[in-house]
């Protein structure tokens, strides 16, 4: 029972932290959220505007509110690629993830 009750907190402070920061990345500079944040247009437009009241009840969901963009192994290797060059590597999974659609499931 700790232990769920531990996680269910720790989802909870996730998904505020998650919330609050997604906020502010709209707020501050709307299309690098959206690339950022893997989220659209229709979505940014909820998320932004929640209040604080709505911002906290969402958050104490016991669901996790973001997800992985991806679950493209080719990504996931070369994120954590053991290669010398590492920045190569990075910006091919960036330019990897970029491509993909927003809002897809990939």
């Amino acid at each position: 029972m700790i232990k769920s009750t531990r996680l269910l907190e720790e989802i909870r402070e996730t998904n505020l932290s998650y919330l609050l920061l997604a906020q502010q990345l709209i707020r501050e500079d709307r299309p690098e959220a959206l690339f950022r944040l893997g989220i659209s247009e229709d979505v940014a437009d909820v998320i932004s505007s929640l209040t604080t009241a709505q911002v906290l009840r969402i958050a104490s969901s016991n669901m996790l509110m973001c997800r992985f963009r991806f679950d493209d192994e080719v990504v996931w290797n070369l994120l954590t690629s053991h290669s010398k060059d590492k920045s190569v590597s990075g910006m091919h999974a960036a330019i990897l993830m970029a491509g993909k659609a927003i809002g897809s499931p990939n």
